[in-house]
């Protein structure tokens, strides 16, 4: 390929990211903040993240990255003391209103956590259906499921002729492609993954990373990561998150990745995506 080719497909890359960038929002968060008790660990966040992209949330450790992706399906109230304010707006509305159902929310948005965590002792079948029995959703054609969530997530060709094992028999980088299916299986618009590879070796992070890319052409992606690399190959824009001692996190500067990488705004954020601290 001729230097020209290049120069170009770095051009056509751009525009997509532009494109993602000026989307339709899926997903918003108004002036949000959040305490723990009395002490607040996040002021003032205000985001939006496009629809069928990939948004990665980066920053030092204990600056409210991992806070902030469980606001946005409801998963902080759940925690002793928790506490928020503003707003997070899906579908036209706030999802903390009082007639909104955090079970549906949690539904057209899900989680994946850090650490694998399928049930062991269930099969690979059964793991992916789960979500569906326990949230009560009838879908049918089981197997058609089963086939099109394991093939989103990465996993059918390596799993379909033990789909009757136990997931648990399954290597960490497979156990959290398991999980990612079984989160697919209830058919979310948007999914949380909150540093879904730092368990994981380099060779299952590439499969993850494979798989996030091509989940983010119909689902939208938010993504906690303290992984530099990472963050550049899989996001289509970028939030640098900061606190500074006893205070609470805010977003220093959030845009394109490209941008955020390459001519970030604020020294700060220079300094941390070119490893200076944190």
């Amino acid at each position: 390929m001729t230097t020209g080719n290049f120069e170009r497909v770095d051009v056509l890359e751009a525009e997509i990211a532009v494109e993602k960038a000026t989307a339709e929002i899926e997903l918003e968060a108004r002036d949000v903040s959040v305490w723990f008790g009395q002490r607040k660990v996040l002021e003032g966040v205000n985001m939006q993240f496009p629809k069928n992209s990939v948004t990665a949330l980066i920053g030092p450790s204990g600056c409210g990255k991992s806070t902030f992706i469980r606001t946005l399906n409801r998963l902080h109230e759940l925690l002793p003391g928790a506490a928020l304010a503003g707003e997070i707006m899906y579908e036209g509305r706030d999802i903390y209103a009082r007639e909104v159902d955090p079970v549906h929310i949690r539904l057209a948005i899900g989680m994946v956590f850090q650490k694998p965590n399928p049930f062991p002792s269930m099969t690979i079948r059964g793991n992916v259906l789960s979500g569906l029995k326990l949230s009560g959703m009838k879908r049918d054609n089981h197997d058609d499921i089963v086939e099109e969530t394991l093939t989103s997530a990465g996993l059918w060709n390596e799993v379909k002729d033990r789909l009757d094992r136990a997931g648990g028999e399954l290597s960490g980088g497979q156990q959290q492609r398991l999980v990612i299916a079984r989160a697919l299986a209830v058919q979310p618009h948007v999914l949380l993954m909150d540093e879904p590879c730092s368990a994981l070796d380099p060779a299952s992070t590439l499969k993850i990373e494979e798989t996030i890319r091509q989940l983010s052409k119909t689902v939208t992606i938010v993504i906690v990561t303290h992984n530099m690399q990472q963050a550049v190959r899989v996001a289509d824009n970028t939030a640098f998150f900061l606190a500074s001692e006893n205070e609470p996190g805010h977003v220093v500067e959030q845009g394109l990745t490209t941008e955020i990488f390459g001519n970030p705004q604020d020294q700060r954020t220079l300094d941390y995506v070119n490893g200076r601290f944190g």
